[in-house]
């Protein structure tokens, strides 16, 4: 059974996909009908994007190849200059690829870079996504070779599943891969094609039907989706003529050294539709903070423990720490203060950094419902053992979430979200204009208000990534932080 209501968004893993195909095959579809299948599109829509033009189709030795003897088919019957290289001996496929390989009857010559002269557009079917080594030889060559015709425009490159090289499921480089103008993949998007930086390489990205059953979904049950409202809607609760502002929550930021980022993130936890925040400031910052949002309660607090005794009032539904908290050793005694609530926290920026490599030591604090949002450097200062560059950015914030039993936003322009139960969301709509800062803050601040809200935590983080992206992009290409907050009400309503 799937983690997720929406069956169109799910992200399947090479072995899910591998296992949808089995799936097919046991309900009486022959892999030769999905071969077929998968060609005949992929070839339908380069004669729908390009004009006839030399095609050199490149077909690999295994069923990515297959689809590749296809295309070159199909191509070939409606009038395209086709010709194929293939890698490895042709005469040697096994399986349906050596059923795909008897519809080619011209000429096949071997892969190679000399065999990409002359060719306007080529079909990259040497590897697909399941790739798990590096392309070496003659194979990483002649991609090297694609990838300099790429990009000095001699050559358009369509990809079947993934350009040859990306990993299809952490979007890694495996040596070398050339970019595509358009990838036509099967059934379902994988990670790989979200993931940075195998996303950059994509181009167009297409997916096509080729007839496996969707109640494939059902038994491999994935867990990981793209971020979309369809993730999270169901847990913003609704409104209700009865609310007042008790009943919506009551959202604390803690202020710290440096107080603009604090006054970002309380900005944006007020438009998240929470009914009362206050912001928790040091001694002597009353004034500015009050000056600067006369819609908030401002209350000062000396320290870890002033902290402490302002949340024993339950009425505090939820915290926002770490924007703008400082490095300084009564950092982590704050943090410390927020996590001993049973109340919901959001641990972003210095909050984070204040536990460097005592990740353990973090996690023993958790114990209510925490949303972690660290950007890359972050998170490795907290886990210096997790390798995003050796597992995958996705497997990374997985590994982290299941350790601290939060959920872990990791940021970045292909942000994941993980829950501890396994769930992931990546995103996929955030614009570059979001490097900026005091952008993470207010994400921040966002995600605190929703909490406070009570939506469940994965739901906040999912929202709060997704909205901040879709405001990113409303704010336009000289977007401020400010400018992000005055988006997030008329984006969170029309969701």
């Amino acid at each position: 059974m799937t983690l997720f209501p929406s069956h169109s968004d799910l992200l399947l893993t090479c072995a899910e996909m591998a296992q949808a195909d089995r799936y097919a095959l046991d309900d009486g579809i022959p892999g030769t009908t999905l071969m077929a299948r998968a060609g005949a599109a992929v070839a339908t829509m380069i004669r729908r994007r390009y004009r006839p033009r030399p095609v050199l189709v490149m077909a690999g030795p295994g069923n990515n190849g297959g689809d590749g003897w296809v295309i070159a088919r199909n191509l070939l019957d409606h009038g395209w200059d086709v010709r194929v290289a293939a890698l490895g001996d042709p005469e040697a496929l096994c399986g349906d690829a050596a059923w795909a390989r008897t519809l080619w009857s011209g000429p096949v010559e071997a892969v190679s870079p000399d065999a990409l002269a002359g060719a306007a557009l080529v079909v990259d079917a040497l590897f697909g996504a399941g790739l798990t080594r590096d392309l070496t030889g003659v194979a990483a060559d002649t991609v090297a070779a694609l990838a300099t015709r790429v990009e000095a425009s001699r050559t358009v490159s369509v990809a079947v599943d993934v350009p040859s090289g990306v990993d299809g499921d952490t979007g890694r480089i495996r040596g070398v891969a050339a970019p595509a103008d358009l990838t036509v993949t099967f059934f379902r998007r994988k990670p790989g094609h979200l993931l940075l930086p195998g996303r950059t390489l994509c181009g167009t990205l297409r997916v096509v039907d080729i007839g496996i059953p969707n109640t494939a979904l059902a038994a491999i049950g994935p867990n990981t989706t793209t971020n979309t409202p369809a993730v999270w809607r169901h847990g913003l609760a609704k409104r209700d003529t009865s609310d007042h502002k008790y009943r919506r929550g009551h959202v604390v930021v803690v202020g710290g050294q440096m107080a603009g980022a604090a006054r970002l993130a309380l900005a944006s936890a007020r438009r998240s539709g929470v009914g009362l925040a206050t912001a928790a400031v040091p001694p002597g910052g009353l004034s500015l903070y009050a000056s600067d949002a006369p819609g908030a309660i401002v209350r000062e607090i000396a320290g870890a423990d002033g902290l402490a005794a302002l949340l024993s009032d339950t009425r505090f539904s939820a915290t926002v720490i770490g924007p703008g908290l400082g490095s300084d050793a009564d950092a982590r005694r704050l943090v410390t203060a927020a996590l001993t609530t049973d109340r919901p926290v959001i641990l972003d920026a210095d909050g984070i950094s204040a536990f460097a490599g005592a990740a353990d030591d973090l996690a023993k604090l958790i114990t209510a419902p925490t949303v972690l949002t660290p950007h890359e450097g972050e998170f490795r200062r907290l886990f210096p053992d997790i390798d995003p560059a050796a597992i995958g950015k996705l497997e990374a914030a997985r590994a982290a979430a299941a350790r601290l039993g939060a959920v872990v936003l990791l940021k970045g322009a292909d942000t994941v979200v993980a829950s501890p139960d396994g769930r992931a969301a990546i995103c996929d709509n955030a614009p570059p204009t979001l490097a900026t800062a005091g952008s993470g803050d207010v994400l921040a601040g966002f995600i605190g208000g929703l909490l406070a809200r009570g939506v469940p935590a994965f739901e906040a983080a999912t929202a709060g990534a997704w909205i901040h992206g879709e405001a990113g992009t409303a704010a336009g290409p000289s977007v401020l932080a400010e400018d992000l907050i005055r988006h997030i009400g008329p984006i969170l309503e029309a969701v």
